[in-house]
């Protein structure tokens, strides 16, 4: 029952009832990448989509299939037998909003304190 309700109302949860039934009815499956996540074109037309396998994450899309996506190739990863290249580095998930996000010193989320002015600047005071 949770999993029909979020189907219905929420669109970061893999894909919505309208996104469905887009695929079902235009759809051309693609392609699938190393994440579970399943690539799709429009039927005779230009459009193209991807459904995520959890969260709508777009740092997910591997960077092949990023050019495919992109229409920076018009062929998909799995037909160009695309291999990363040694140098690109693997995904790291976006932790913004988790307890593992970046918090500089001086962020009111950190007990670290924000090092002394120095140099060419004089901190505002109020009243001075």
């Amino acid at each position: 029952m949770k999993h029909l309700l979020l189907t219905f109302f929420t669109w970061w949860n893999s894909d919505t009832w309208g996104t469905r039934f887009f695929t079902w009815r235009k759809g051309e499956f693609v392609g699938t990448d190393e994440f579970g996540n399943k690539y799709y074109k429009e039927r005779g037309g230009k459009r193209r989509w991807v459904i995520y396998k959890n969260l709508a994450e777009a740092s997910q899309i591997p960077a092949g299939w990023h050019g495919w996506m992109h229409y920076r190739t018009n062929t998909p990863p799995t037909e160009s037998g695309y291999v990363a290249h040694d140098w690109e580095i693997a995904h790291s998930p976006n932790l913004t909003g988790t307890p593992n996000a970046y918090r500089p010193k001086g962020s009111i989320l950190t007990p670290e304190k924000r090092p002394a002015v120095t140099g060419d600047y004089n901190a505002w005071t109020p009243g001075e």
